[in-house]
């Protein structure tokens, strides 16, 4: 559940809840009894069930992205050649 106050909040909130589809929203005059609902629905309701269909796509989506050959994986090793790179041409 999301309940954005500040700084970046708010957009990760948007992001989560309207792009990635993994969380809800909680309402600025919150009450205890949407909480309990947004709870119920999170654990047992079919909204929830998506969410965690959702939740396990962007887990597998970023397994891939950081295993050996994977985008993160690739474009991480490029840095730290680069900067390996220019650290060596400063020092020499």
């Amino acid at each position: 559940m999301c309940w954005p106050f500040f700084a970046e909040q708010q957009t990760n909130c948007f992001y989560a809840c309207n792009e990635w589809g993994i969380v809800m929203e909680i309402d600025n005059d919150v009450k205890r009894e949407q909480v309990e609902g947004l709870v119920r629905e999170l654990m047992g309701g079919e909204r929830g069930e998506e969410m965690r269909k959702k939740a396990t796509e962007w887990k597998h989506k970023a397994e891939l992205a950081t295993s050996p050959g994977g985008s993160s994986y690739i474009n991480f090793n490029s840095l730290v050649k680069q900067l390996k790179t220019s650290s060596l041409e400063s020092s020499g």
